[in-house]
Order: structure tokens, then C-alpha cells, then sequence
């Protein structure tokens, strides 16, 4: 990283949070931020739209890219500092909110370290919009007062898992796995071992407010092999509880411009159909 320009007043690093993927769920302080920055360093998750939307000249790409290569964090956290101290206003545009599994606190962090201004740009995360999109809401009157996020994607360096299934099992409340479609089967057996009723409604949410949004449902039980059937893979969103059975009651009334294709459970119903 090159030493600091002291004769450059530094700019300020905007943390923002681009919402689910879809563009017109954005906020109103994240359109005008993108529209004005000198430079926007943005990951995969953001919706392509919303990528595309901005000048080629004005965007660095630090996700994950073919190949399944990825800037390393530390570069990321270099390269905003080095771009702040040559004055430039800089978007750090992030999937979902920043602050949740978006390694935005480790960012935030490391620009107050060095001395760099920045500001958080809160959004929708994707653990609430997804199931809200399917007709899920995570807390309930009648069937949930809790709701435990969790990440299906743990560092790999850590010893042991952080999450304690069984803690979970035994809440009672909705639990949200984001980035969690690889391991169903381990969280998903996890908590049935911890006592979980294998009969407990699942449903998975695939590009939840994006075109082509699918839904597939079943019960701790069943749902990898549900998943399985209906190819879902990520992004994806795994919500776990009672709640999730409430979305067969507002399923045939529920509007929205995402499900270009059928759900996965629709589809898979009228694959049956034909073959009869």
C-alpha cells in the first residue's frame, strides 16, 4: 500500500449495503452514494443489475470470480485505505447489509485503524426479504417470537463450529442459514439430533427478489432430498420453523415481479403431471 498524500484531504469510505439483489430495493442514500462516488468496490452478491448500472471506469470488482478465485480480505482492506487517502470517495458495495455476515464490522475496523473516515449504509437483508418474497415471515404471533441468524458458511480456519445447533433446536423460535445450501445435510441432521420434530417445516429460497426466484419446501426431514429434486442451489436462503409452513396459506395470492420461473415445488408437480 503507498504511503499517505498528506497534502490530500482524505475521502470518506462508504460501507453500503446493496439490499437482496433487487435494484428497486435499494435505498435512497445507496442510489445516491453509487451516483456520486469517485469509485465503488463491489462483491459477487449484489444484483447484476445493480452492478451493471454503473460506469465501467468506476467500479473494481473484488468478489469471487471464475475459477472460484477471490481478492484475499486483507487486499480489499488495503485498497479502500489507499483510495481514501487519495481523496477519493469510495462505495464499498456489499450483498444484503453490510453488518450482517458481510465482514463490514472487520472493514470498519481496519479504516478506523487508519484513521480513515467511513460511514455505514444500512439495507435489507436477505435473511428477512428472501422469506418475506415467499410469503414467510420470520416471527409470527402464532408461531415464532424469536428469529436466530446464521451463517452456513463458517471460516474454515476455525476449530470447531461457532454455532450451537442444539441451543437452536431447543429456542422454539425461526432460524435463517444464509449461504447455507451446501451443508443442509449438517445442520439439518444437527438439529435433528438435538431434538428438533423431523416433521418442522424448511423452506429454501433461491435468488430471493430476483428473476427466476424459486421456493421449495419440505420438513427437516425431507428437504435435502426436496432440495435435490429441485436443483436449488445458491444464493439461497434456509428458513427453518413453523413459519415456514405458513407460506402454503398465502402461496396462490401472493404477487410479486420475481418468480419469472414457477416455484421448484410447482414445477416439480407439473413434471408429474406430463408424465402421466
Amino acid at each position: 500500500m503507498s504511503a499517505p498524500d498528506t497534502d490530500v484531504e482524505p475521502g470518506t469510505v462508504y460501507l453500503v449495503g446493496s439490499g437482496p439483489g433487487d435494484p428497486e430495493l435499494l435505498t435512497v442514500r445507496a442510489i445516491r452514494l453509487l451516483e456520486a462516488a469517485d469509485i465503488v468496490l463491489h462483491d459477487k452478491l449484489p444484483g447484476p443489475e445493480i452492478i451493471e448500472s454503473l460506469p465501467e471506469d468506476r467500479r473494481e470488482d473484488v468478489g469471487k470470480r471464475a475459477g472460484g478465485e477471490r481478492t484475499p480480505q486483507s487486499e480489499i482492506n488495503e485498497r479502500l485505505v489507499e483510495l481514501a487517502r487519495a481523496g477519493k470517495s469510495v462505495v464499498r458495495l456489499k450483498g444484503g447489509d453490510p453488518f450482517v455476515f458481510g465482514r463490514g464490522g472487520e472493514e470498519a475496523e481496519y479504516l478506523a485503524a487508519h484513521e480513515v473516515p467511513f460511514e455505514v449504509v444500512p439495507a435489507i437483508t436477505a435473511a428477512i426479504a428472501a422469506p418475506a418474497v415467499a410469503g414467510i415471515p420470520v416471527t409470527h404471533r402464532d408461531h415464532a417470537s424469536s428469529v436466530s441468524f446464521v451463517t452456513g458458511h463458517e471460516d474454515p480456519t476455525k476449530p470447531e463450529s461457532a454455532v450451537d445447533w442444539e441451543a437452536l433446536a431447543a429456542t422454539g423460535g425461526t432460524i435463517v442459514v444464509l449461504m447455507g445450501v451446501g451443508r443442509l445435510p449438517d445442520y439439518t441432521a444437527a438439529l435433528r439430533e438435538a431434538g428438533m420434530a423431523p416433521d418442522t417445516p424448511v423452506a429454501l429460497v433461491e435468488r430471493g427478489t430476483r428473476p427466476g426466484q424459486r421456493v421449495a419446501t419440505g420438513t427437516i426431514e425431507t428437504i435435502v432430498d426436496v432440495r435435490d429434486e429441485a436443483d436449488i442451489s445458491p444464493p439461497a436462503v434456509t428458513v427453518i420453523g413453523d413459519v415456514a409452513g405458513t407460506r402454503e396459506s398465502v402461496a396462490d395470492f401472493l404477487r410479486n415481479d420475481y418468480g419469472a420461473a414457477a416455484d421448484a415445488e410447482s414445477e416439480a408437480a407439473a413434471d408429474s403431471e406430463g408424465e402421466d
